[in-house]
């Protein structure tokens, strides 16, 4: 893994952004790396557009900042392409992963991202068919360990169980894992 991982999420309130951000980071704890996750509130509510952050290295992080320079984008509502430049900022060799049922070749045209890695995934209807809910945080998750591969899908379905047996109960977190593979099985690169 390199240094230092920064990793920033766009979606609307209460689409889980900011518990992905918070899932991803206590997967890299549990690989012994450290962590920061943290969401950029202002007065949201639910549906307005939210940003969250994540950082991930091996060693101690000192930054303690907005991350204005990620090297990697995860977009869970595909409306914000039209509305944020969402790849604002990206490292030219970064990474793009955006939920939506257009073509990496498309997402890359909407954005201008000519540089770096675009992926897309739809999650919307991984979610719709494995929860019965748009709520695109695990399929993303899932998504984003096989497109980067600096954490793995077995990770992210283990810290689900983890983190969800207790208050969404087995059949709930079950179907959550189930989107995490089946986007980690359907995601894109172009």
């Amino acid at each position: 893994m390199a240094e230092l991982i920064e990793i920033r999420w766009h979606g609307r309130g209460g689409q889980g952004v900011v518990t992905a951000g918070k899932m991803l980071a206590q997967v890299a704890l549990n690989s012994g790396q450290y962590f920061q996750a943290f969401p950029d509130y202002g007065p949201e509510r639910a549906g307005a557009p939210i940003r969250a952050f994540t950082r991930m290295s091996p060693n101690p992080i000192h930054k303690h900042c907005q991350i204005q320079e990620p090297d990697i984008v995860l977009v869970l509502d595909p409306t914000l392409l039209e509305a944020v430049d969402v790849a604002d900022g990206l490292k030219k060799d970064g990474v793009l992963l955006v939920n939506t049922d257009q073509s990496p070749a498309r997402v890359r045209e909407m954005v201008g991202f000519r540089t770096g890695r675009v992926f897309t995934v739809d999650a919307s209807k991984i979610a719709m068919e494995t929860l019965g809910r748009e709520i695109t945080n695990t399929p993303m998750l899932g998504a984003f360990a096989k497109a980067t591969g600096i954490l793995t899908v077995e990770e992210m379905s283990a810290q689900t169980r983890k983190q969800f047996a207790g208050k969404l109960g087995t059949a709930v977190v079950e179907r959550n894992v189930e989107a995490i593979e089946r986007a980690a099985d359907e995601v894109q690169e172009g």
